[in-house]
């Protein structure tokens, strides 16, 4: 169990869980923002906030970044069906070659390139360990999906079961492939 000293006070990590999980299944089940905050005994407007917090807006241009993926053909087919306007997936073997084919300041560069062109994407899903979403999250802030493959670092090619970044993409899209 975890637990946040916050002042005076002691903050259950997990009890907080629960009660926002209990408010995203009332909020699903058709319940109103106000009917919702009346069941739970709280403002309507921490409903509003929390919502705000995790939206992820359908639609919008998405891009998929992914490393090192043993199946990366595969998941680039269900971005090529979802219509994804950006996928960059490599394997370990492409990684590395990725990197040592160029010199520490044209590297450099292209990831600054990158990063620049990402920041014009609505949702980045970023396939892979658990630093590297970490990462891409301080850097996109909230457009960040993060699928997480393993722990850092990851040194060899791991499959990702295809319906999971068909279900993530399908999700944003609204189920609507290309």
């Amino acid at each position: 169990m975890e637990f946040y000293r916050v002042g005076d006070k002691l903050i259950s990590h997990d009890k907080l869980m629960r009660a926002v999980d209990r408010i995203l299944t009332l909020r699903a089940s058709g319940l109103s923002q106000q009917e919702t905050a009346h069941r739970l005994g709280c403002d309507r407007t921490l409903i509003s906030r929390l919502e705000a917090l995790a939206e992820v807006r359908k639609g919008g241009a998405v891009a998929v970044i992914g490393f090192p993926l043993g199946n990366k053909g595969e998941l680039q087919k269900v971005c090529d069906e979802y219509g994804v306007e950006y996928a960059l997936l490599m394997n370990e073997a492409e990684r590395y070659q990725y990197v040592e084919s160029r010199s520490g300041l044209e590297l450099l560069n292209e990831i600054m390139g990158i990063i620049s062109r990402l920041r014009d994407f609505d949702t980045v899903i970023m396939i892979g360990s658990d630093m590297r979403i970490r990462l891409a999250s301080a850097i996109f802030g909230d457009k960040v999906i993060g699928i997480q493959i393993g722990q850092s670092p990851i040194e060899q090619d791991v499959v990702l079961d295809v319906s999971v970044l068909a279900d993530t993409i399908g999700t944003i899209r609204g189920r609507d492939k290309a």
